[in-house]
């Protein structure tokens, strides 16, 4: 199953800094780790923003969540999430 999810990612004023470089580094090797799986099968930067647009491909809404709940910078996202579906429209 195909998901789009929009994060949207805001880190409270005043978080100690080392802490948050670490949750940085330990978010992007995760983010990596899921692209390999081919799990996160994209992943793209909203320009102005501390934001991305992504498409994962799992098995289920659970599966979905329970990726999600993995990202290091989980507790301080905002997430929408979308499944897909093929549109009858597009060239296969």
């Amino acid at each position: 199953m195909l998901y789009c999810v929009e994060m949207d990612v805001a880190i409270p004023h005043g978080l100690d800094p080392d802490h948050v470089a670490k949750l940085k580094a330990d978010e992007k090797a995760r983010a990596q780790d899921l692209q390999r799986q081919v799990r996160w099968v994209h992943l793209w930067r909203v320009a102005g923003r501390y934001a991305n647009i992504s498409v994962f491909d799992v098995e289920s809404h659970d599966a979905l969540h329970d990726i999600l709940s993995t990202l290091p910078l989980f507790p301080f996202m905002t997430m929408r999430v979308t499944p897909l579906a093929r549109h009858p429209s597009a060239v296969a």
